[in-house]
């Protein structure tokens, strides 16, 4: 056991080097015209809905939620309860409970301040650029991830701040398309997270059986949670299958 600690430490240390701050802004690059797109489009929806520059700004730094923002816009704009609105976005954005997890055995060299700024900005786009990365390294360092963390961070706040300056001239973001560069984004991650798993079937089987669950669950749950629960219930299948074979 002290050996195999050992290898490991040896492994953890050999792969984190190189792994710079500013490489990880670099490998942020490819999602940034999503972060872009989206975020300007929030900032469209945030004016819209009444919300000056001041308050756009603050609610992309403190919240910076894509979806959470979008609903909390909707739901300022008709005078929901700042209660309904809280619970609202905190059951939304408590998919971030699995994408930690999944990220967090990846970082138990780290510190827990270290984690927890990890965790605070982690987003759905960096955690699937960080899933990739460590598929080939087998490690993440804590630089590499804050480089990746901040440029997404700081480029979420440029776009939504553009979005509620230039939003009055674009009444229609749907028009331009801009609320598919999410998905598309999303879809291209997972491309490359499938490629580089080099395990089709299973992968297929997964997705497979998560769409399946989805739509059985919409018969009981809202979308949000159905998602929830096929995630669960998917990737455990896969996880079950893979240690099986």
């Amino acid at each position: 056991m002290r050996q195999d600690s050992l290898g490991e430490e040896r492994i953890y240390t050999d792969v984190n080097e190189g792994q710079s701050f500013w490489e990880g802004v670099k490998d942020c690059i490819p999602t940034l015209l999503g972060y872009l797109s989206i975020g300007f489009a929030a900032g469209v929806v945030e004016k819209t809905s009444g919300l000056s520059m001041v308050e756009i700004a603050l609610i992309s730094l403190l919240l910076y939620a894509g979806s959470g923002q979008f609903i909390a816009s909707g739901m300022i704009a008709a005078s929901h309860p700042i209660s309904a609105i809280v619970f609202t976005i905190f059951f939304i954005n408590s998919r971030h409970l699995l994408l930690s997890a999944a990220l967090a055995p990846y970082f138990r060299h780290q510190t827990t301040k270290q984690n927890i700024l990890t965790g605070a900005l982690l987003t759905d786009e960096t955690f699937g650029v960080a899933i990739n990365h460590a598929q080939l390294n087998r490690a993440i360092n804590f630089k590499w991830m804050l480089g990746l963390n901040v440029a997404a961070y700081f480029n979420w706040f440029v776009a939504n701040m553009a979005g509620g300056f230039l939003g009055q001239w674009i009444p229609n973001p749907e028009k331009y398309g801009m609320d598919f560069a999410l998905p598309a984004m999303f879809i291209g991650l997972l491309v490359l997270q499938i490629l580089r798993h080099k395990k089709y079937f299973l992968d297929c089987l997964v997705a497979l059986g998560a769409i399946i669950i989805v739509v059985a669950s919409s018969f009981v749950f809202s979308g949000s949670t159905g998602v929830i629960v096929a995630t669960i219930i998917a990737s455990t299948i896969g996880v079950v299958i893979e240690r099986w074979k």
